[in-house]
């Protein structure tokens, strides 16, 4: 083990020696040291009580009841611009199950090194010896070696005092590589139901953190060997079992966490790997009969409303969930060579919004693998790239129209209203089917007529033209149900 530790770490420990206190790295830090991993934070923990440590560090802040106090370096690195110093501490009971109802001051590190949660995370490397001596009362060094992720001590009372520690046990797992040791995975799989008591917030973060591993298909599946997706993203587990058609050789719950494993071994971005996992959500509830001719009609829309409702469960943004439901919405597009216009790609792209092309057709390449097809890019995907290449200058949005809502205000003297959106709509349909038609002495014509019919005509019109089906559904739709299964 070679410990490159940053110079502003050290600094900060040879003060707090200098003042003749101790001071330690501790926890995540010593663990990645130790593993040949660079840490993505540096703790520290003394001896020293906070208003001590602020003494000897004027620029600082103390605004918290756990000791720790966030002191500012001269570093031009981000990540050590602030350096938390936090005094040896132990902790009484948790009533709620996430915090300590007190905390009390420790006097050797050793004790606050019985506090932590997991044996790899108490872990202590002196900082004020050259030898950067290791503390480790728990054996933490052999679990980091043996990759086994176990608690410190009873494994139920540690997770009684912070329940949080259950989906901390599946991430680190997840991250790592290592296994959950056999006690500590008892706990979990006994304990699982106290996951209520945390915020969803909190769960969220976790969460987070085990999709955007490498290994998310496999902290998927942990959190359901252990009997925690049922308190995480019950919704998902509903697959589980449920049988597909003869164009699938998985299960729903398979599907989902293989696209998922795709779309994480592509490293793509979080929004498509909660739609690669999310994307079949809706299946179960739309799935109509048993064997190789069942058939799951709707599941795309029954399935976007599922994760909105699951994403919000969850706390997510509503930027996150917006986007997340809207590609598990269009998953579904149908594109054959030769049957599909260059006047229904305009009308595919603006359907779905030219912006989420590149994450929709990443999704489904997600899809594809994870049906267990060998290619991930057919040749008619190709070719609808191509397609979208040759169209994508022509106008596909009313703000692309070379007549706007306050032109056609001046040209009919009528004020903002709802008259003014379905021209824009009738409009917009005629260009999709004719760019050509994108001229504004023409659209200025088309105006003048448009605003001589009467309100319920026009309404009725607009309406038409906002449904009208993208040539990706219509005059192939049945053809589509029979080959695919799908609506």
């Amino acid at each position: 083990m070679k410990a490159v530790i940053p110079k502003e770490i050290s600094a900060v420990g040879a003060k707090l020696k200098k003042a003749g206190f101790k001071a330690y790295l501790v926890g995540g830090c010593v663990r990645d040291i130790l593993i040949g991993k660079e840490p993505k934070d540096w703790d520290i923990t003394t001896d020293a009580k906070p208003e001590e440590i602020q003494n000897i560090f004027p620029e600082s802040l103390y605004e918290n009841n756990f000791g720790t106090v966030a002191v500012k370096t001269d570093s031009e690195n981000e990540k050590l611009k602030i350096v938390e110093i936090t005094t040896f501490r132990l902790e009484g009971k948790y009533t709620d199950k996430r915090h300590p109802d007190e905390i009390k001051f420790a006097k050797t590190v050793e004790e606050d090194l019985s506090r932590r949660d997991f044996t790899v995370n108490a872990i202590a490397m002196d900082l004020s010896e050259s030898s950067k001596k290791i503390i480790d009362p728990f054996d933490g060094q052999k679990d980091v070696k043996d990759g086994i992720i176990k608690t410190v001590g009873n494994p139920e009372e540690r997770f009684n005092e912070d329940a949080l520690r259950l989906m901390r046990a599946v991430r680190f797992a997840t991250e790592s590589g290592w296994q959950v040791e056999f006690n500590t995975r008892r706990a979990v799989e006994k304990l699982s139901g106290i996951l209520e008591t945390i915020a969803k917030e909190r769960i969220r973060d976790e969460f987070v953190k085990i999709i955007i591993s490498d290994n998310a298909a496999g902290g998927i599946i942990l959190l359901e060997e252990l009997n925690l997706l049922r308190y995480v993203l019950p919704e998902l587990r509903e697959g589980i079992g449920v049988a597909q058609n003869k164009h699938h050789i998985y299960t729903v719950f398979e599907h989902n966490v293989r696209s998922l494993d795709y779309a994480a071994k592509k490293n793509y971005s979080i929004e498509i790997r909660l739609a690669s996992l999310l994307h079949d959500l809706g299946k179960p509830k739309a799935k109509r009969g048993e064997g190789p001719s069942s058939t799951f009609y709707g599941h795309d829309v029954i399935g976007a409303k599922m994760t909105v409702a699951v994403l919000e469960n969850l706390r997510f943004s509503k930027e996150t969930i917006e986007k997340v439901a809207h590609l598990v919405r269009y998953h579904m597009f149908y594109y054959n060579v030769g049957e599909v216009s260059e006047a229904g790609v305009r009308r595919f792209i603006a359907r779905v919004g030219p912006e989420t092309i590149p994450d929709l057709l990443k999704l489904r390449e997600a899809d594809r693998i994870g049906s267990g097809v060998p290619k991930a890019v057919p040749y008619k995907t190709r070719h609808l790239l191509f397609m979208m290449e040759k169209v994508k200058k022509d106008p596909v949005s009313p703000k692309m129209l070379k007549i706007k809502g306050d032109g056609v205000m001046k040209i009919l003297g009528i004020e903002p209203g709802p008259r003014v959106g379905n021209i824009l709509s009738v409009l917009l349909e005629e260009v999709l089917d004719d760019p050509a038609k994108n001229d504004a002495e023409y659209l200025e014509s088309r105006v003048r007529e448009l605003g001589k019919m009467k309100e319920k005509e026009l309404s009725v019109l607009a309406e038409k033209a906002k449904d009208k089906k993208d040539e990706f559904e219509e005059g192939i739709e049945e053809s589509m149900k029979k080959r695919y299964f799908v609506k």
